[in-house]
């Protein structure tokens, strides 16, 4: 979990992208700037501040609240981002781009409200991975009395009786 503002990774990935949606669309003509500009800069930068609100919040109900503000805004900046394209504001290459991005950050979105949902409900989070620090098993850690075989032939035998 974050201990600051600035280590929520996808904060720091939505930023570049808002920045980046920004400064193509103020380079439009002006019909364009307010039909289309406006909201896709408008939508792009309001996923950053919902997850900055949410990060502001200390009830685990109203940081998930804007968390799904921010996610909302993610699929909003996706259809101004097909509209753009659309029209040829934006080479579809570059638009899909920014689309593919976007989904990633729909998908970082949801594991992190489903980790603050865990977290409220007292559950543990179980992580995708697991690591194991290596061990190295020795033969010579066993007692002296251990035998040198397991099993025997007889007592293996069972295993190719017929049925």
């Amino acid at each position: 979990m974050p201990t600051s503002l600035e280590d929520v990774r996808v904060l720091k990935s939505v930023e570049q992208i808002a920045d980046a949606i920004y400064r193509i669309a103020s380079r439009w003509d002006d019909f364009a700037k307010d039909v289309v500009g406006k909201q896709i800069s408008r939508a792009a930068d309001s996923i950053g501040a919902n997850i900055a609100e949410s990060f502001g919040r200390y009830h685990f109900g109203e940081k998930i609240q804007f968390l799904y503000y921010a996610r909302g805004s993610v699929f909003e900046t996706k259809y101004w981002l097909n509209r753009a394209s659309a029209r040829d504001l934006m080479p579809s290459a570059d638009s899909q781009t920014y689309v593919t991005r976007l989904t990633d950050i729909a998908r970082q979105l949801n594991l992190y409200i489903a980790s603050l949902k865990g977290q409220k409900s007292g559950e543990i989070t179980v992580a995708k991975t697991v690591k194991e620090s290596s061990v190295e098993y020795l033969a010579s850690r066993l007692p002296e009395n251990f035998p040198d075989v397991l099993f025997d032939e007889t007592d293996l035998a069972w295993l190719e009786a017929p049925p």
